[in-house]
């Protein structure tokens, strides 16, 4: 039964039916979101720092699974389990599931921190606990919406959401600069800076939220959360995958592990939706997306987490590897500055979500939602037209638009998604549109580090020949390096290494005269080398980039065929529909 009291319970703690219950539900689930997501993306820009801690150098072949892994694992555990979790909270209670999520994120944040091994070994431990921390991120991302869907009439939802996952999305950019001050401290603090907010986040949790929701007794689906788990993780995992090399190949596409990780993969989903559509009660309601919002504003949720991630990898390898070198910045110091010149993608999101949420509430979210898009779109479209080397006050403006762009589209488009289903299925909504976000991000990483390999396949072996040869290194050397894959030149870039030192080794270099191997291995050679390669790929990601946003919007316009109406309220549930609806005015 739902823990519902008046006024204030014992020890001052405010009832669900106090009017200030949705203000606390909507703080607490927002503080979780942000810390969930800043995790993310703290490891990202922290990278160079942690395996330097771990004394594991990224670079060497061998090492390539680790550094991805690194970069995925939590993407791909929050985005396997966040559906299972959304329906585990609908069945034994949405707020139980998000107070033990917030529980195991802080004590894995303390395991994470005193990892005790260095190599390979301090790796996989890093890796495997953050695969458990992945679990209570999972856990707070699956029920956060639906416990703010719960405590706030149809005619707040749009604000409230619009808090909540704007904090989420600008938590992944907070994350970068915040990775990158602490990472110069001590890498151990990326992981210490969630043990004080995570232990206040759960105690404020356990005391303050109560069960609102309506749960509706069941029983766990075991075979689609296998079909499910297993699919997702096979197909997320071979995509990331073939952009390493293989036999020869700049690519690992025809590895015969992709192709089954691909092949595999794709075969088990499509058995888990047979399996959906005959069990009683399935973990991915699959009949919720006949409704052509809930299906639009999924697609939209997908399209615009794929462009967004292939914008935060691309710009940290143009700032990283290119920018600010080429602007006097030493190679250990790009992390920082990289995360400090995003500032603007932050101040966007966080400028336009919440007031997006508002007037979505007052005037219909599917505009809001597709203009979103569309602003993103023209962003990317201007990100085109820079030059390599850019004027740093056109950058900004365009970054600063971009997130705008995102924060317009974030709240509106989760209203649209929530207030689509029936109040017994928002837990499982929450996970479903919360999976397609994380999938999109873990996409991102295989759809546009493949691009930009095939991108810089093409003119980069001939630019690095050329340039090395210039600087008289003998042409058989020149062709050795030329010939590496490109893969390891782009991961050199986004960790803000300058590999050609490693590259030549010291027995070529001490072969050439002393001005040359200073130039070699000096700040701008590597970044004037990659710039042109790297722009033509750049030119292929944003293009897709564009594309997808602009489908996304198209997703975002569809109506449905008819109205849901909550039984909770006294209105339709959809957004669209709450425009005459006089504004709350309570506290």
């Amino acid at each position: 039964m739902a823990d519902v009291t008046e006024g204030t319970g014992r020890l001052g703690r405010i009832g669900a039916e106090h009017p200030r219950y949705k203000w606390i539900a909507l703080s607490n689930t927002t503080l979780g979101m942000l810390i969930a997501t800043i995790n993310s993306s703290i490891v990202l820009i922290s990278l160079p720092a942690i395996f330097n801690g771990i004394h594991l150098d990224p670079l060497q072949p061998g090492n390539v699974s680790y550094l991805l892994w690194m970069l995925m694992g939590y993407m791909l555990v929050t985005a396997v389990l966040v559906v299972t979790l959304g329906r585990l909270g609908d069945i034994w209670g949405r707020v139980r599931i998000y107070n033990a999520g917030f529980l195991i994120f802080t004590l894995t944040s303390v395991v994470l921190s005193l990892d005790p091994m260095n190599g390979g070994g301090g790796a996989l431990w890093l890796i495997g606990w953050r695969v458990v921390q992945a679990v209570g991120g999972a856990m707070l991302m699956a029920n956060s919406a639906a416990i703010i869907t719960d405590a706030f009439p149809a005619r707040q939802r749009g604000m409230a959401l619009g808090v909540n996952m704007v904090a989420a999305i600008a938590g992944s950019f907070v994350g970068l600069v915040l990775g990158g001050l602490l990472a110069e401290w001590n890498w151990r603090s990326i992981f210490w800076v969630n043990v004080p907010i995570g232990i206040i986040g759960t105690v404020w949790a356990y005391r303050s939220l109560h069960e609102t929701g309506i749960r509706r007794p069941g029983r766990i689906d075991w075979w689609g959360n296998i079909t499910f788990a297993v699919g997702l993780t096979a197909l997320l995992a071979a995509i990331t995958y073939g952009i390493q090399p293989y036999g020869g190949h700049t690519m690992g596409w025809t590895n015969p592990w992709v192709l089954a990780g691909l092949i595999g993969g794709t075969a088990t989903l499509v058995a888990f939706c047979v399996i959906e559509t005959k069990v009683a009660e399935p973990m991915f309601p699959l009949r919720l997306f006949r409704d052509p919002v809930f299906a639009g504003g999924n697609l939209a949720t997908l399209l615009g987490s794929i462009a967004r991630g292939g914008l935060q990898f691309m710009l940290i390898v143009w700032l990283q590897g290119i920018w600010l070198p080429l602007h006097g910045y030493d190679y250990a110091d790009t992390p920082l500055w990289a995360g400090i010149y995003l500032v603007p993608l932050t101040i966007g999101f966080l400028a336009a979500g919440p007031i997006a949420g508002h007037l979505s509430d007052r005037f219909g979210a599917r505009l809001f939602a597709a203009g979103g898009l569309v602003v993103m779109a023209a962003s990317f479209a201007g990100l085109l037209l820079l030059p390599t080397d850019f004027g740093y006050l056109w950058f900004a403006l365009l970054v600063f638009l971009n997130g705008l762009g995102g924060g317009l589209f974030a709240a509106p488009n989760t209203a649209l998604v929530m207030s689509s289903v029936p109040a017994a299925d928002r837990g499982a909504a929450s996970g479903m549109r919360a999976t397609f976000q994380n999938a999109g991000m873990v996409l991102s990483i295989g759809v546009f580090f493949s691009l930009m390999v095939a991108g810089l396949a093409g003119s980069l072996p001939g630019t690095l020949a050329n340039g090395l040869t210039a600087q008289g290194v003998s042409p058989a050397d020149a062709h050795a390096v030329a010939g590496l894959p490109p893969v390891g030149t782009l991961f050199a870039a986004f960790l803000g290494y300058n590999p050609i030192r490693e590259l030549l080794g010291p027995h070529v270099l001490s072969t050439l005269p002393a001005s040359n191997a200073q130039t070699l291995t000096g700040r701008e050679f590597f970044p004037h080398l990659i710039s042109g390669p790297f722009h033509d790929g750049l030119m292929v990601v944003f293009s897709l980039a564009i594309a997808m946003s602009l489908v996304a919007a198209v997703a975002s316009l569809l109506r449905e065929r008819v109205a849901v109406v909550d039984p909770e309220v006294d209105s339709a549930v959809d957004p669209a529909a709450d425009s005459a609806v006089a504004p709350d005015v309570s506290p």
